[in-house]
């Protein structure tokens, strides 16, 4: 019975048009979830925490290993198959459609909400507040804060999580690490990275109350364990 009600679950996702990643449609935008309410403004340009963070930005970057270097370059990418590493061999893209399309989703959510609060405050990067430090990732001119990167992989950590409560701690440590790593890679600032920890937290919050969210994160949980044999 439990294989029929599967069956029947996931037929039912799949009868909706499928969309390519770039169309995914969010659960949630700036207009329903305004950040620039939910998070204090970032630091001033030229307030001693901000030079205090450069300072850290610029540190890292002369004491980063090749190795760290190339684990933030391989972080700028924004999909759940970052956790693979943590998900084991079975967690594809290839073997996962329901899911795929599901995080689709929760990724465009991300840019939606995200997207119009750094716009608002239009943070400068790094980079473009001190000619020294030199980035090792993909040069971004838009608003640094909240860091997009870390706040769509602490939604992602979160909604993954739930999925795989056997995995939480693992999940969630390594979506500590994907967030860190922009500023490893010289592009973000750590109150960036705190921020996008709170931003995440309250998109997942917010969303996880939607109908729409149930029924699709109902779906694609049961594809997810079932690949992984939970």
């Amino acid at each position: 019975m439990r294989h029929i009600a599967f069956a029947l679950l996931i037929a039912a996702t799949l009868a909706f048009s499928p969309v390519h990643a770039e169309d995914a449609k969010p659960f949630a935008t700036g207009k329903t979830i305004d950040l620039t309410a939910v998070l204090k403004p970032p630091p001033a340009p030229d307030s001693v925490q901000t030079k205090a963070e450069i300072g850290e930005v610029l540190t890292i970057q002369v004491t980063r290993t090749p190795e760290m270097e190339a684990r933030a370059q391989a972080d700028v990418v924004e999909d759940v198959w970052r956790f693979a590493d943590v998900m084991g061999p079975a967690f594809k893209t290839e073997a996962l459609p329901v899911f795929s399309a599901f995080f689709d989703r929760i990724v465009a959510t991300e840019g939606a909400v995200v997207d119009p609060a750094k716009d608002s405050w239009k943070r400068p990067r790094p980079h473009q507040a001190s000619p020294l430090v030199k980035p090792v990732v993909k040069v971004s001119n838009s608003g640094a804060y909240p860091s997009g990167h870390t706040t769509v992989g602490t939604l992602m950590g979160i909604v993954l999580s739930n999925m795989v409560p056997e995995k939480r701690a693992e999940i969630m440590d390594r979506a500590w690490v994907y967030g860190w790593n922009r500023v490893i890679g010289g592009i973000h600032y750590r109150s960036d990275i705190d921020a996008g920890r709170i931003a995440g937290s309250v998109i997942a919050a917010r969303i996880m109350e939607q109908q729409d969210f149930q029924t699709e994160f109902t779906a694609a949980k049961a594809e997810l364990r079932k690949v992984l044999g939970l």
